[in-house]
């Protein structure tokens, strides 16, 4: 009865509130709360007291008492995220309501790499090293942390375009060396000047509809190398190419990671044996359990992009995301990049709907095998996240009639192809793979 008297107030105060009458709402709120038995009431109660409080101070109070009964309150966190200056108020969108892709050309802002010393180009050595000139050989180190910056915060990403939004348009860009215009694909991150050839790198996060990448992976070893690891690859199963096999091809492709906590619920039945007092026969009674199994989840990874996600996706587990770096633009100078074509909020949908598989396959273990009969993933939420670029080395081997992906991890080497076992056949003359490959290794 209790409960029921306080949703009324709530909702009594909501229509309040939402009509002007901030007094009046205050008042009912304020009863709702007093008489609230349950943490839903309670925080939906905090949440609307903030809409009518009367300064700043007093709504940050009333949004941080939400939040402390629903951790998981979207609303609440996004107006504490106004408040503390992380998230601007005309960025929100309704995400019932998406705004329309912008069409046409999207000015860019890029940083162009020089060499301070002679005024020529500078590029990403593969050794992680740092920028090394391409005319005098003068190295400059990035001198950065040996960590990557903490995630971002998946509600705050959400309540904006950035969230949602994917590029849909190509970029023009002004070079800052000559002067020139160029347009750089959607799917692009960074390229060199048709003219001078001066390397450029897109600002993201000064756009309003892209969100920038949080971390990286530079890469450790040249293209020599990574054709060394992908003959070794190719005698290692016996392929013998149709065809003259293309250089590996560097390139950064980006990646999602997500960080997912909350809970599964669940019900189940537990058989339980009883002793009779007189006898030794044994009765049993089936009991049926509702609770909740908390869900952890760290770095949970999703392509970001569709084009080379099927393969890609069978190199991820291959790299050490422990060794991710921050951002900084100064990694892609001289070396392509992608932009996710894959919406964050997209990807959280399959991070989510994966977590909650998992956890439901591996339930009956974790809680000492009692018969599921329900679960629901109703308490699940994605906390935060963050972009990734990984470097890899791309080519195609032409096998068996048509041409099959082969990335190389751009960290270690190792080597993950389209090219299933099926379609691989004995090499007889393993000199013949060296035919086709060797002039790759030839300086």
């Amino acid at each position: 009865m209790t409960s029921d008297y306080s949703k009324e107030l709530l909702r009594s105060g909501i229509i309040d509130a939402k009509s002007g009458n901030k007094n009046s709402a205050r008042r009912y709120l304020d009863r709702a709360i007093y008489m609230a038995g349950s943490h839903d009431v309670l925080a939906e109660a905090w949440f609307w007291m903030s809409e009518v409080a009367e300064n700043n101070e007093e709504k940050r109070k009333a949004l941080e008492n939400c939040l402390s009964h629903d951790l998981r309150h979207a609303r609440a966190r996004r107006a504490l995220a106004i408040l503390d200056g992380k998230l601007k108020a005309d960025d929100v969108i309704d995400p019932n309501h998406l705004p329309p892709a912008p069409s046409g050309l999207r000015d860019a802002d890029a940083q162009r790499f020089m060499c301070p010393k002679c005024g020529a180009r500078m590029a990403f050595s593969p050794d992680g090293a740092g920028l090394v000139c391409d005319y005098c050989t003068r190295a400059h180190a990035l001198g950065l942390g040996g960590k990557s910056e903490d995630e971002k915060d998946f509600i705050v990403a959400m309540a904006t375009m950035k969230g949602h939004g994917k590029p849909l348009q190509e970029q023009a860009f002004h070079c800052n060396g000559c002067g020139a215009e160029f347009i750089l694909p959607p799917k692009q991150i960074s390229a060199n000047c048709a003219y001078c050839d001066s390397p450029h790198v897109v600002s993201l996060e000064n756009t309003k509809d892209l969100l920038a990448p949080d971390a990286i992976l530079p890469f450790a070893f040249d293209n020599k190398r990574a054709t060394k690891y992908l003959i070794d690859w190719v005698e290692k199963n016996k392929i013998k190419p149709e065809k003259k096999v293309d250089l590996p091809r560097g390139l950064y492709l980006p990646l999602w990671t997500f960080d997912i906590g909350g809970s599964i619920e669940y019900t189940g039945e537990v058989v339980e044996t009883q002793d009779e007092i007189f006898g030794e026969r044994k009765q049993k009674r089936v009991i049926r359990v509702t609770d909740e199994y908390p869900i952890i989840v760290d770095d949970h990874p999703i392509p970001a992009s569709r084009k080379l996600s099927a393969v890609f996706l069978e190199l991820i587990p291959t790299f050490d995301l422990k060794q991710l770096k921050p951002y900084d633009p100064r990694f892609l100078s001289s070396w392509l990049a992608e932009i996710y074509d894959i919406p964050m909020a997209d990807a959280s949908l399959d991070a989510r709907s994966q977590a909650f598989k998992k956890y439901k396959r591996e339930l009956p273990y974790l809680i000492n095998n009692i018969n599921i009969i329900r679960t629901s993933s109703a308490k699940i939420m994605v906390e935060s996240f963050k972009l990734n670029l990984l470097p890899v080395w791309m080519t195609e081997i032409p096998f068996d009639g048509r041409e099959h992906l082969v990335l190389i991890n751009g960290q270690n080497g190792a080597v993950m192809s389209d090219l299933g076992i099926s379609s691989t056949q004995e090499e007889k003359e393993p000199s013949g793979i060296y035919r086709f490959l060797a002039d790759l290794l030839a300086d």
